[in-house]
């Protein structure tokens, strides 16, 4: 049997229409980040998110869809991808699929994925490369805005710092609309992060209510540069704050005294890739 067709006759394609199936009730368990840890894996809701991983090519371990996706050729099509692949595929009631998002009404379509980390140390920055690093990140809402965001900006990837939420988590990936697939996401203790920020030679530059440096002002051209944001609460502790070669500030004119944390990092990050950003010519 050739490879090809050994991973074929691993994938299999089932009906479900029990809460109680044992497939059904591993996939709702992947609301919780402790067995997604121990399944290393994450749920992705929606068609479009599906067929991006499975061309970004992320190892799909089962596809769900709904008995009204039968006979869509897009659906069909993910889900022989899927078998192809040595994946489950799950023909469920949408009471089924309700169950398992946890919404009243459902996308069509269910992916779950296995997680997928990138390697600190393999982090490289050229120049004209942006990374993000966030510290202590607490919202999954804010972190899938960011990691929308760096990929709508054409930044390189995410560095999570310290005891940060999960990037796999269903809302946050649910605020990604898709990016969490095309973004790298790489996890550090701050002690870690900290001796790979002393082999990095481009610029670090941090936000902070202390810095005195408007951020229109910093020349972020022609190097690698690190952008660090701190937490929602508490902003960059010192040792962090200490590690950048620039802290600057977004000015304010009302009565809020800070900016939420994804709306503060895609203000810079737009502001770091502006030169690189342009409107491509739409057809009339």
């Amino acid at each position: 049997m050739s490879e090809h067709e050994h991973r074929r006759a691993v994938g299999q394609v089932k009906e479900v229409t029990s809460l109680a199936n044992p497939l059904v009730k591993d996939i709702k368990a992947l609301a919780l980040k402790k067995f997604r840890d121990q399944q290393h894996a994450f749920m992705a809701e929606g068609l479009k998110l599906v067929i991006d991983a499975l061309d970004l090519g992320w190892q799909v371990r089962t596809l769900v869809f709904a008995k009204a996706g039968r006979g869509n050729p897009a659906v069909e099509k993910a889900a022989a991808r899927t078998v192809a692949a040595g994946g489950t595929v799950l023909e469920v009631s949408e009471k089924v699929l309700s169950a398992i998002t946890r919404r009243d009404n459902p996308q069509m379509v269910v992916g779950v994925f296995s997680q997928r980390f990138a390697a600190l140390k393999d982090i490289r920055p050229k120049p004209g490369d942006v990374w993000v690093a966030l510290d202590r990140v607490r919202d999954p809402g804010n972190l899938g805005t960011v990691l929308r965001t760096v990929d709508a900006v054409g930044a390189k990837g995410v560095i999570l710092v310290g005891d940060t939420t999960d990037p796999f988590a269903v809302e946050a990936v649910r605020a990604t609309m898709g990016s969490i697939f095309a973004v790298p996401v790489a996890k550090a203790t701050q002690g870690e992060f900290l001796a790979w920020r002393k082999g990095f030679s481009g610029l670090v530059a941090g936000t902070h209510l202390k810095g005195a440096v408007d951020y229109r002002t910093v020349d972020f051209s022609g190097r690698p540069v690190l952008l660090l944001m701190g937490n929602e609460q508490q902003g960059l502790p010192d040792e962090l704050a200490a590690s950048c070669d620039r802290l600057v500030r977004i000015p304010q004119a009302g009565r809020a005294d800070s900016l939420n944390l994804a709306v503060a990092t895609g203000v810079m990050l737009y502001e770091i890739r502006r030169d690189a950003l342009t409107l491509e010519a739409r057809p009339s």
